[in-house]
């Protein structure tokens, strides 16, 4: 597994990854029985369903528009599209035990290792608060059962809690047993320029760079992650 720790501001790292869009949380019981069995059953289906609303157009017929249930639904799967890929790179680290962690060449090794720690540990931190957090609302959101309709609050909760439950084992993984190897990159390096680019200029020169990492999704993700004042 590649890891590209990428520039997005002075001084300011993302850490970044391209892989599958395969179910991180893929389990081989076809049945499941407990309730947290359950719960992962459930948030495969809303990784699914988010990743087929992400790739279908929106077609509703002239003049006619969604229904509430429907705009709240389309609501909720982009935001659990959003959440996939914010956490997508912890969700797959979990499950490694080797990794390579690509940063630029003009970024001494051993502080390059100091920002993934560094931002591994912060992921953590986060995640277990709003594990715990999103826990409570969803054991508080069973009182909306009383509610006719489907539960989205719940349905929404649900995929939440699994995600930070995820998120906290890949951060764990990553800081605790992943055996990291360190490569400088000059691509990497080269994308700093692109901080101070006006934004079409930007766009051009950071696709310039992804077609030469191989990265299809970089270009959406340093327009979003970028911090050009800084």
């Amino acid at each position: 597994m590649d890891v590209f720790l990428i520039p997005v501001g002075a001084d300011r790292y993302e850490l970044y990854c391209e892989m599958p869009d395969d179910d991180p949380a893929a389990q081989t019981a076809p049945a499941p029985r407990s309730f947290f069995k359950k719960m992962m059953h459930r948030f495969r289906e809303a990784i699914a369903e988010a990743e087929r609303e992400r790739h279908r157009p929106a077609a509703h017929a002239p003049g006619q528009q969604p229904g509430f249930y429907q705009r709240i639904k389309s609501r909720v799967l982009c935001r659990v599209a959003e959440t996939i890929a914010e956490q997508r790179l912890l969700w797959h680290l979990r499950r490694q035990h080797v990794a390579t962690l690509m940063h630029p060449d003009d970024l001494a090794s051993e502080r390059a290792m100091e920002l993934l720690r560094s931002s591994l540990q912060s992921d953590y931190e986060k995640h277990r608060r709003w594990l715990i957090i999103d826990g409570a609302l969803f054991v508080a959101s069973g009182a909306l059962v009383l509610v006719p309709g489907p539960n989205v609050i719940a349905y929404y909760l649900a995929f939440r809690v699994v995600g930070h439950y995820l998120s906290v084992r890949g951060a764990r993984q990553g800081l605790a047993s992943v055996e990291w190897s360190l490569r400088p990159t000059a691509a990497l390096a080269e994308l700093r320029r692109a901080i101070a680019l006006p934004l079409e200029q930007r766009t051009a020169y950071v696709r310039d760079i992804a077609a030469r990492l191989h990265l299809e999704r970089l270009v959406p993700f340093f327009l979003h992650t970028v911090v050009p004042s800084a």
